[in-house]
């Protein structure tokens, strides 16, 4: 009978357990993530912050230069965000676990942006190949510290952007953004807005391969990443959005 409790009870404890996806999981043992993250510390102190980026390497693509062109983002990032005060918290090959380690340390803390965009979950689909469900729960629990620790900040989530990695990474990030839908959509969730881009990759029904840089890459790579072109409808399509959290005019940019 012991044994049984015991048994049961471990059960009980493994249910509630959250998944990796949402325990803060630290990358310090890479030396450019830990120099990364302490430059980004400094960063957030140095002057006003009233725009952040939170993410993985889509995001922090944002400060790549070229040549060639398809790899010069930063054009695109001067051009949308240059004058705002904005800063980017993109981290290479981040999950969810990671950015939670990173706004669980400092990343956040001391600063009162206006507004957070949050584009998470891509690396969750590849190596780690965590289900729907689990990335589900790393992006809730990515939400909701920013909430906690920014609450008067207001939230762009954005959905998992569409790639070509595998048949099961496509049909998980339908099932993960269609789930956001559910949680976020509609303002569902005071201080949130819900976007899914998807539809500004597609064409004819199609992922639109020209809008990746991946597959110009030497060796080629399924498409993942959007080019600067493909950055640049992002940042349009989010503009109406931004501007008013950020409690600024309609504008043309």
């Amino acid at each position: 009978m012991r044994r049984a409790a015991l048994a049961a009870a471990s059960l009980l404890l493994m249910a509630a357990a959250p998944p990796l996806a949402a325990v803060p999981i630290s990358r310090m043992n890479l030396p450019w993530w830990h120099a990364r993250h302490e430059e980004k510390l400094a960063e957030i102190h140095r002057e006003r912050v009233d725009l952040i980026f939170l993410g993985d390497s889509i995001t922090q693509d944002f400060e790549r230069h070229g040549p060639p062109a398809w790899r010069d983002f930063a054009p695109v990032w001067q051009h949308f965000y240059g004058a705002r005060h904005a800063v980017n918290l993109g981290f290479k090959g981040d999950a969810t676990s990671h950015l939670l380690w990173r706004i669980e340390h400092g990343e956040i803390d001391g600063i009162a942006p206006k507004a957070a965009v949050i584009l998470i979950g891509a690396n969750s689909l590849g190596r780690l190949h965590w289900s729907a469900a689990d990335t589900l729960a790393g992006i809730d629990a990515v939400v909701a510290t920013v909430r906690r620790k920014l609450p008067h900040t207001g939230i762009l989530l954005l959905g998992i952007l569409p790639s070509a990695r595998s048949e099961w990474a496509t049909e998980t990030t339908r099932t993960v953004n269609a789930g956001l839908a559910a949680r976020y959509g509609r303002d569902a969730v005071a201080g949130v807005t819900y976007m899914d881009l998807t539809p500004l990759f597609m064409k004819n029904g199609r992922l639109d391969t020209s809008l990746f840089l991946d597959p110009l890459l030497t060796p080629p790579e399924p498409p993942l990443h959007p080019t600067p072109a493909g950055m640049a409808r992002m940042a349009q399509a989010m503009e109406p959005v931004l501007r008013s959290l950020l409690g600024e005019a309609a504008a043309t940019r």
